[in-house]
């Protein structure tokens, strides 16, 4: 935690120095499958996928991704995220936006959907099943033995032409059948530990993009990734509104980040609490850092300082991330925002 902590600083403090508002940049892809980051040995197909700035590896139909000691993050539709754990392996069957589905092949994967865009679809194939994303959630998916669990949200699982909804805090044991079980949410292992992780970077990349584009003046009409140099890493921006994902964190388009964090008067002295999954803005607060409402995932968007006072990531980095860029431009129907970067860390525990 407190590594994130001077994250946030150090971002804040470097966006203060500079001050500019990228040009729009082309969409580089219209496809599900692009490989955000990766440590240890990551390999897709034959070929070790390294950490280089500005190169983002796709994964083609039919190609697959496996792990040995390494894990990675891969990003499917707007607002849907991939983690892969240690010797671990899946198969892209189709990348297209409408109809995103791979194949689940060893080990472990899990899946965070924070959005799930009209006309997007997400599936994951497992021997006989197809399990398709309903709603925005956590899934969790393991060959040994062979399950899948709803942290939160929901899924329709298909197997032999017969159908079962799967709700939070059930298991599946994919063995043939459709029997449910209950399991413990809150035994979790460094897979999800390492999402969640991975899920506050976002968080704390998406109020400097967020901004920055609403400072820009360019167009953000659907929900999208965006890429935030100064992260070297994408982010996810809504279309509209802001809101909680799944573990948490706080996500915000770009009028909403103005609105709730830049309008005048309100800068740095507001709170932020949640009411039906979305972001309201607060009373005034007295105190010197911005207060957040506490979730059942926990306190949402937030950095622990290392003096053991919370603040939230987007006041941690509201003293200029005006002036952070996120190189996007306007952007409809899905996709990617933005140029190359290099790999934003997370660290291997």
């Amino acid at each position: 935690m407190k590594t994130l902590g001077h994250l946030a600083l150090g971002v804040a403090v470097m966006a203060g120095a500079l001050s500019f508002v990228a040009s729009a940049q082309n969409v580089i892809s219209a496809k599900s499958g692009l490989i955000h980051y990766a440590e240890g040995r990551v390999f897709l197909g034959d070929q070790l996928v390294e950490s280089k700035f500005g190169t983002f590896p796709d994964i083609k139909e039919n190609a697959q991704l496996r792990t040995e000691d390494g894990r990675a993050e891969v990003l499917l539709t707007p607002g849907v995220f991939l983690r892969i754990a240690e010797n671990s392996s899946f198969r892209m069957v189709t990348n297209r936006l409408i109809d995103t589905r791979l194949e689940f092949l060893s080990g472990s994967i899990l899946v965070e959907a924070d959005e799930l865009l009209k006309d997007n679809s997400v599936t994951i194939v497992y021997n006989d099943y197809a399990v398709q994303i309903e709603k925005k959630g956590i899934y969790r998916f393991d060959s040994d033995p062979a399950a899948l669990r709803v942290y939160d949200g929901e899924v329709l699982a298909q197997i032999n032409g017969k159908n079962q909804e799967i709700k939070e805090g059930q298991m599946l044991a994919m063995n043939g059948e459709l029997k449910l079980a209950k399991f413990n949410k809150e035994d979790v292992d460094a897979l999800y530990k390492w999402s969640k992780r991975r899920s506050e970077y976002i968080s704390m990349a998406n109020v400097s993009a967020a901004k920055s584009v609403q400072d820009s003046g360019m167009g953000w009409y659907s929900s999208g990734w965006a890429f935030n140099p100064y992260f070297n890493m994408y982010t996810f921006i809504p279309g509209r509104g802001a809101f909680y994902n799944p573990f948490g964190y706080a996500l915000w388009s770009p009028f909403a980040v103005y609105d709730f964090l830049y309008a005048p008067g309100f800068y740095n002295t507001g709170y932020i609490r949640t009411g039906g999954g979305h972001i309201s803005r607060g009373v005034v607060s007295s105190g010197a850092h911005t207060t957040v409402g506490a979730t059942r995932s926990g306190l949402s968007g937030t950095v622990a300082s290392s003096g053991g006072s919370v603040r939230s990531s987007s006041s941690a980095a509201s003293s200029s991330v005006s002036s952070s860029v996120s190189r996007s431009g306007g952007f409809s129907g899905g996709g990617f925002n933005g140029g190359g970067g290099g790999h934003a860390g997370g660290g291997h525990k």
